[in-house]
């Protein structure tokens, strides 16, 4: 089974690029995308209805941002879109699909450049999340969240560590949180196969960086540890264009 994981950056202007001619030639069994910015009523119905696929969408009440969807192959035993708390529900950042084998997580998770305000924010869906799949564990059920993380954890993992350390996105206090994470149990799929550095997933557009793989890897999978048995391969698809995100993916039997 693959399972990908793709801030498309805007599923319309994706549409446009020909991702979803990707996603039929690729075929994954699961793919989970963050930042769709549309609800599903602006969507075509090709896609929206994608052949071969469940489509379902959590989108945010503003219309134009944040927002993700999950398409996949086996319909799931249940889908969760809320969480339970307005100021986080309201921005369409979440979406479980239960399966027999696990419960998956499609987040898009906040960024916090903005200001202060939204860098608690950022901190507070942090700590809420992690107490969630914690819940999710406790009921026994194997956990495997992915998406839009916006940081960076370690410092191979971004071109410019030491410019970068007072800027959201690599603050000590997010990188904390990761840690947190991986001491819960969970594993950062792509390093129990690849301990390189100038491994990113995303790339500033603005300043052509993708050309000079000037990046961050602020996409990620991570899964509870009780199916590393399972996992067979991790990757990030750096080739595959149409956002400033390429795809990171896991294969997992």
């Amino acid at each position: 089974m693959k399972i990908i994981s793709w801030n498309i950056n805007g599923i319309r202007a994706g549409e446009r690029k020909g991702i979803f001619e990707w996603v039929k030639k690729y075929a994954p069994e699961i793919i989970c995308f963050q930042e769709t910015k549309a609800q599903p009523e602006q969507i075509s119905d090709a896609i929206l209805n994608l052949e071969g696929y469940h489509s379902y969408w959590h989108s945010a009440t503003k219309k134009g941002y944040s927002g993700v969807a999950t398409y996949t192959k086996e319909e799931p035993l249940d889908v969760i879109t809320e969480i339970g708390i307005p100021d986080f529900d309201q921005e369409g950042r979440i979406l479980i699909t239960e399966f027999q084998q696990f419960i998956l997580c499609n987040v898009y998770f906040p960024n916090g450049k903005k200001d202060k305000i939204r860098l608690k924010y950022k901190l507070d869906f942090y700590e809420t999340f992690l107490n969630l799949i914690e819940s999710f564990k406790d009921k026994g059920k194997k956990v495997i969240f992915c998406g839009d993380v916006n940081t960076a954890h370690t410092e191979i993992d971004l071109t410019h560590p030491k410019n970068n350390s007072k800027t959201s996105g690599f603050l000590p206090e997010e990188r904390a949180w990761i840690d947190k994470v991986v001491e819960h149990g969970y594993l950062d799929t792509l390093r129990e196969f690849h301990t390189e550095a100038e491994l990113y997933s995303w790339w500033d557009m603005k300043t052509r960086a993708r050309e000079r793989n000037v990046g961050w890897r602020i996409d990620y999978f991570f899964i509870d540890k009780s199916l590393r048995k399972k996992l067979k391969d991790a990757f990030i698809l750096k080739e595959i264009t149409g956002s400033d995100h390429c795809p990171v993916g896991i294969e997992i039997f």
